[in-house]
Formats: structure tokens, C-alpha cells, sequence
């Protein structure tokens, strides 16, 4: 689905925490320095306490070392740009975008912990399909939480979008059925499931997630056609923990990394790139429905240094 539209403006309004402590932290750093052991030594503790990982990194701080030592770089002003270019080029080209099925309806299942923002990011998935045109129905499948379903439902008519639901305590697989079967009927473009918040270490919690799954796919054959595990970005290299369980246990598609605005360690998306199988899609950007844009990697990173 190339519906979400990326904004660079929005994608730097968003990430201005971040690019004031991760990029502005490091040019402060940098600017008008030489070059020497002890800075690039600085340089290495600043980028893993982003987020960016220790295999990142490593590998960017060898790559600097040599090139240092050899005289390619001798100033830290110089080492912004480098660390851009370094950084970028460990994505590769690849489709970021939304699955859609060749028979509608398209099913999005969206995972994730308690707190990372999962339903507010199942808003804002359903106003950018109807800015796209797309008929949408939720799915209320988050039946443990207190509340979770007065909250959907209210952006239901926020957003003029239907819901299927169940009472709190209801077998949530049995949500997710009838909101299959109601997605056919109504023949609507896109079902988007809601589902409680579990921790990765919750095994009876997992296996319920792997019901929901099979349950929707024995109704609509091939769905869910994308499964969207929603990583709050402030949560650091927890989040991979977190997403290595959802991955192994429902097959994540993609991630939708919510809270960037909140955050000053931007950098874990380049973690998700090492350790995931799975691209970040889309990335959240403020609390608004419209908030959302996909991720894009070139001006991520340019948004982050500022």
C-alpha cells in the first residue's frame, strides 16, 4: 500500500529531540576538533548510548579508526557527514510498504507489549487508508485490558470507521472470527486487528496471539497478510528482545516504531536493521492520527543529524 506519504518537514518536527541530543550532541562534540584517539573513543560511547547498537557501532568506528589513521579524516567536522554516509549504507533497497492482497479484504494484525502505543498506532494505520480512499473495519481484539475497547472504539468515530468488539473478558479470538467474517460480508478493503498487550516471556499470552493468527486465516485464506509488531522507540535494546519472541511466535512482517518524538536515541533503528528479519515500515511521529510517515531511511538519518 503506498498510502503513507513521507513528509520530510513532519519527519523532522517529530524527530527534533532526537536530532537536538543525538545529532546536535555529536556535532557539539566534534566540531572544530582533530581527530585523535580519544575523541573517536567519546565518538563510540555516544552512538551506543543512541541506541545504535554495538555491532553498528563497532563496525562505523573501525571504518573511522582506519580511515583516520590513513589521513583520509583528520577533523571531527568532517565525521557528521561520514557518520550519515556510514549509516545509510546499511539499508538496502527494499519494499517498505503495507502488504495488500489480491482478493480484499487485506488483513493487518497489530502486536506488541503493554504501553507501546498500539492502539493509537491502529488509529493512525486506519486515517491514512481512508485519506487513501480504502474502506476500513477495526477489530477489538484487545479484550484483557481495561478500557482497551472503549478506547478503540472511540477512535472508531473519530474516524468514521466501523468496529467489531466483544465484551471485556471475551475470548479475543473469537473477536477476531467474527470480525473476519463481518470483513467479508461487508466486503471493506482493510481489517485492522487490535490485540492485547502481552510481554515476550507470557507463553499462555503468545499462544493466544497464534490463535487470533490461525483463526483469521482459516476465515480468510492467506491473512493475516501483514503482521505489524508496534516497537516503542523509547525503549531501547529491550525492544529487540521483545521482538525477536513476537517474530519467532506470529511471523512479524514489519515494525511501526511509535514514540520517535519522545525519544533521544533515535539511533535504534539501526539496531533493528542488524538484529531483525524484518524492515521498520512506518514510524510514529507525534500523538495526531496523521502522525505517521514511512520510514524512510535517507531521511531518517538526515533528520536526525538535524
Amino acid at each position: 500500500m503506498g498510502l503513507f506519504k513521507s513528509t520530510i518537514s513532519r519527519i523532522k518536527q517529530g524527530l527534533t529531540r532526537t536530532a537536538s541530543t543525538f545529532g546536535g550532541g555529536l556535532r557539539t562534540l566534534l566540531s572544530g576538533r582533530s581527530l585523535d584517539d580519544d575523541l573517536i573513543d567519546e565518538l563510540e560511547s555516544r552512538l551506543i548510548g543512541a541506541d545504535v547498537g554495538v555491532e553498528a557501532t563497532s563496525q562505523i568506528i573501525d571504518g573511522l579508526r582506519a580511515d583516520w589513521k590513513q589521513g583520509k579524516i583528520t577533523t571531527g567536522d568532517e565525521v557528521v557527514n561520514y557518520l550519515k554516509q556510514r549509516l545509510k549504507e546499511r539499508w538496502e533497497d527494499c519494499d517498505r510498504s503495507l502488504a495488500v492482497a489480491s482478493e480484499a479484504p487485506t488483513v493487518i494484525l497489530v502486536v506488541g507489549v503493554n504501553g507501546v502505543g498500539k492502539t493509537t498506532s491502529v488509529a493512525k494505520i486506519a486515517h491514512s487508508l481512508r485519506q487513501d480512499g480504502r474502506s476500513v473495519l477495526l477489530a477489538a481484539a484487545d479484550t484483557f485490558r481495561a478500557g482497551a475497547v472503549a478506547q478503540l472504539s472511540i477512535w472508531s468515530e473519530r474516524l468514521g470507521v466501523s468496529i467489531v468488539k466483544g465484551a471485556q473478558g471475551a475470548d479475543p479470538a473469537s473477536v477476531a472470527f467474527d470480525a473476519a467474517e463481518a470483513a467479508v460480508a461487508r466486503k471493506v478493503d482493510v481489517l485492522l486487528v487490535d490485540t492485547a498487550g502481552r510481554l515476550h516471556n507470557q507463553g499462555d499470552l503468545m499462544r493466544q496471539l497464534v490463535k487470533i493468527r490461525d483463526v483469521i486465516a482459516r476465515k480468510i485464506p492467506g491473512a493475516p497478510h501483514e503482521v505489524l509488531l508496534v516497537l516503542d522507540a523509547t525503549s531501547g535494546q529491550n525492544g529487540l528482545v521483545q521482538a525477536r519472541s513476537f517474530e519467532q511466535a506470529v511471523d512479524i512482517t514489519g515494525v511501526f516504531l511509535s514514540k520517535l518524538d519522545g525519544t533521544a536515541r533515535g539511533g535504534i533503528v539501526v539496531a533493528i536493521r542488524d538484529h531483525l528479519s524484518v524492515p521498520v515500515k512506518l514510524v510514529g511521529v507525534g500523538e495526531r492520527p496523521e502522525d505517521v510517515e514511512p520510514f524512510d531511511p535517507d531521511s531518517f538519518i538526515d533528520a536526525i543529524f538535524g
